[in-house]
């Protein structure tokens, strides 16, 4: 598609907002907000990222087109509330992260995480006949324990997963692998120690962010202009046909929740575990 009047937007900065738990409708929507940046040629984006994080595939894709996008785009990151795991390894798509020194950060780990109702489906005489083409079919299933072949295959698994993880973060900050295991351990920590351990480059506001992204391209960070691209649309449109305000009991972290649930159960994720979640399955966080 050819955009008309590519010399303004070449004066402005683009913004896309990723917010809430990141799924493939998150992945769908940043893809295409990042090919509009480039194909409209903004010099400049500012990324603000506010996600407890997601599924791991969708993470990487997110990532890696931002890569891409660094031969011919100045990225900026913004950290705002919270951006944990998946919205850590998003983060490390830009070459310069801004974050707040309370954001909640981190989280760089991987869990795998099955619920096993054995002896309540017995108490209640529930069993389940099983028929599979191998023996690790039906592995993580909820009616039985694991056996020590699975849980080897899952380490496995794990193991691999945060590799990638930690060699990610280490290539886009200039760490050392081992440096980064150091505190990759699954902890979550605050935008200031962030800092301290070398994840961000500098602590301050969205607002600081985009007049960075603005002098890196030599545009006038008091006057320059940004183009937000495709804002989320309210996820209780779809709950609710035709409602245009959003319920007062429907927070923005419920709402996130509620999206990832129906979507993404038992699926590998890159999610930082708040206190009270309930999710199941492999997660980095």
């Amino acid at each position: 598609m050819i955009w008309p009047f590519k010399p303004r937007f070449r004066k402005q900065i683009a913004r896309i907002e990723i917010s809430g738990a990141i799924a493939g409708g998150t992945r769908k929507r940043v893809l295409e907000a990042l090919e509009e940046v480039k194909e409209k040629k903004f010099p400049a984006l500012l990324l603000r990222i506010d996600s407890p994080g997601g599924t791991v595939g969708d993470s990487q894709e997110i990532y890696s087109a931002l890569k891409q996008l660094q031969e011919t785009v100045k990225i900026v990151a913004s950290f705002g509330n919270i951006s944990a795991s998946g919205g850590v390894y998003i983060g490390m798509g830009a070459q310069h992260i801004v974050t707040n020194p309370g954001t909640i950060t981190g989280s760089i780990g991987v869990i795998l995480r099955g619920n096993n109702l054995e002896r309540l489906l017995e108490k209640i005489g529930v069993s389940f006949k099983v028929i599979k083409s191998g023996p690790y079919k039906d592995i993580l299933s909820f009616d039985r324990e694991l056996t020590q072949a699975e849980q080897t295959i899952l380490q496995e698994l794990i193991d691999v997963s945060y590799g990638q993880f930690v060699a990610t973060v280490a290539e886009a900050r200039n760490l050392s692998e081992e440096t980064v295991r150091g505190f990759a351990d699954g902890r979550i920590f605050t935008g200031s120690q962030a800092l301290e351990l070398g994840v961000v480059d500098r602590l301050g506001t969205e607002a600081d962010a985009k007049r960075w992204a603005a002098e890196l391209v030599d545009l006038d960070p008091d006057k320059t202009e940004v183009y937000t691209i495709e804002e989320r649309k309210p996820f209780w449109n779809k709950l609710l046909p035709g409602s245009q305000v959003q319920p007062a009991w429907i927070s923005p972290r419920m709402l996130g929740w509620m999206e990832f649930e129906l979507a993404y159960q038992g699926m590998p994720l890159w999610l930082y575990q708040s206190p009270g979640a309930t999710l199941s399955g492999p997660f980095v966080g």
